[in-house]
């Protein structure tokens, strides 16, 4: 079973029916607003954050600099509603996304009707029987899910295993996650997917739905499932909603990051003066352990 909405392909053989991860009500606004073609307009209106998230063109900064192989063929796991889609869609020649949420797949639809073409599953990456490989694989803003949606003893290097087995000898995989580590959550802000401060500064202590990771754990999770061969960036403020990238050959000097405006959700206070912290993290060459976020590829 399909549904067509303007050239995008919602493949409905694996969907159950029951969308697995929502926003909530707000999401039928950004169907109406995409449907619309309005997201400028409540963006200018507009101040929740779902809003700024899903619809902001911010999104694609996160990979516009990428030189991808216009010849080639993606997957997207965790397609939501469509903010990097629409750029995947105009940089190469097949697309194709994996998503829980039917909802969600149709927003994107309708947000980057005029992109392209595309085709998403819908339903759980792990019960979706797909034998295509693909030039270029994504998990960006989904591996620190990986609990609630793979079965195994450990659902994080099982996502890392399943996203390889859909690469072509010689494929990428891109992947974007914060790091639990960062500046941001020693001065407080809240962390991204349980909304408390220190959680992930905590080793999630009592957590098990969600988990993201360090430099370190991440390299080493990368390097047992057979992604030896890997470079770091680093978006700033973080990958969500990022308008500077460094990477391992351009890490920023110190007194850079005090234009960095942190993108902290709820109250905030200020536990300590951050532009010295950052100008320290940046002279004592920290700043790739103390990054907000990470994009690997």
């Amino acid at each position: 079973m399909t549904e067509n909405i303007n050239g995008f392909i919602l493949n409905l053989d694996f969907y159950s029916g029951q969308d697995q991860y929502c926003d909530g009500e707000i999401e039928q606004d950004l169907l109406e607003i995409c449907k619309e073609q309005k997201a400028d307009q409540a963006l200018e209106s507009r101040n929740e954050w779902p809003v700024l998230y899903h619809l902001s063109k911010a999104r694609e900064n996160l990979l516009e600099w990428y030189a991808f192989d216009k010849k080639g063929s993606l997957l997207e796991i965790g397609s939501g509603c469509g903010a990097l889609t629409g750029l995947f869609c105009r940089r190469l020649a097949r697309v194709a996304g994996i998503e829980l949420s039917r909802q969600r797949s149709r927003i994107n639809a309708y947000k980057n009707r005029k992109c392209g073409k595309a085709e998403i599953y819908v339903g759980n990456f792990e019960q979706i029987r797909l034998t295509e490989r693909f030039d270029y694989v994504t998990l960006i803003g989904v591996l620190e899910y990986s609990a609630s949606y793979i079965s195994g003893k450990d659902p994080f290097d099982a996502m890392l295993k399943k996203a390889g087995e859909r690469l072509k000898s010689g494929g990428k995989l891109i992947l974007a996650i914060e790091n639990k580590m960062g500046l941001k959550y020693w001065a407080g802000a809240a962390e991204d997917h349980t909304g408390r401060a220190y959680d992930g500064i905590s080793d999630y202590a009592g957590i098990s739905r969600v988990r993201t990771f360090t430099k370190g754990e991440l390299t080493a999770m990368l390097n047992r499932n057979g992604y030896k061969n890997h470079a770091f960036y680093y978006p700033m403020p973080d990958y969500k909603l990022p308008f500077c990238i460094y990477s391992d050959e351009y890490l920023p000097k110190e007194g850079e990051l005090r234009a960095m405006q942190y993108a902290y959700a709820g109250n905030n206070y200020e536990m300590f003066d951050e532009n010295a912290a950052a100008d320290m993290i940046c002279r004592e060459n920290l700043f790739p352990y103390f990054a907000n976020s990470y994009l690997i590829i």
